[in-house]
């Protein structure tokens, strides 16, 4: 990783590892059909209100605040998506923070956890959520309600949309003796107001975490 000068307009297109596995297991796999962007660079209690110079230089480290360099790990990166919104929402949506133990682990011994999201400032009625595991090697998920979800045509990820929750079962690698990964994420998505949260799912079956 690294930082772009933003002095010029600099465009820097990569495949993130899921592009890359996508693109190699053929070209039928491969359709880029959305896009979006986010501002995960930007630090927006820097806006400064008291600036001498007045309103006009409020913004001015946002605007000279370096860019990332993009970078493969679909994990870490576009975790602030930009959205439309009310103009006048004093409070934006947002979904709360959720931290799963390993699975599989001492403090859970199930081979299951069950992730339910709470969005605070959100609508009136209770918010119904879309989740997308990105590797089901390591867990499945089912929704609350009993949603199976899609998958992606190499099976690989799982999406499962307008759910209260799911439910994550893990698969057993404790017989795969040349596995090293053993975890993945699930991203969340507010299906009204578009706030995002991702939770990290660890596979515990063959002992790796504590």
């Amino acid at each position: 990783m690294g930082f772009l000068d933003n002095t010029t307009i600099t465009v820097d297109a990569i495949l993130t590892k899921k592009g890359r596995e996508k693109l190699a297991s053929g070209e039928e796999n491969f359709n880029i059909t959305h896009y979006a962007f986010a501002d995960d660079e930007i630090d927006y209690e820097l806006w400064d209100t008291s600036h001498p110079n007045g309103s006009t230089y409020y913004g001015a480290v946002l605007d000279n605040m370096p860019l990332l360099e993009a970078f493969v790990d679909e994990t870490q990166v576009m975790r602030y998506k930009l959205f439309t919104s009310d103009k006048d929402k004093a409070n934006l949506a947002f979904l709360e923070d959720i931290t799963l133990s390993p699975i599989g682990s001492t403090s859970n011994k199930n081979g299951t956890d069950r992730i339910v999201p709470d969005t605070t400032n959100g609508p009136s009625q209770p918010e119904k959520y879309t989740f997308q595991i990105l590797n089901t090697d390591i867990a499945s998920i089912t929704g609350t309600g009993g949603e199976t979800g899609t998958f992606s045509t190499d099976s690989r990820t799982q999406t499962v949309k307008s759910a209260a929750g799911v439910d994550v079962t893990i698969n057993d690698l404790s017989v795969d003796t040349s596995r090293t990964i053993f975890q993945t994420v699930v991203f969340i998505t507010g299906d009204q107001t578009g706030a995002t949260r991702v939770v990290t799912i660890q596979n515990n079956s063959k002992g790796t975490f504590s």
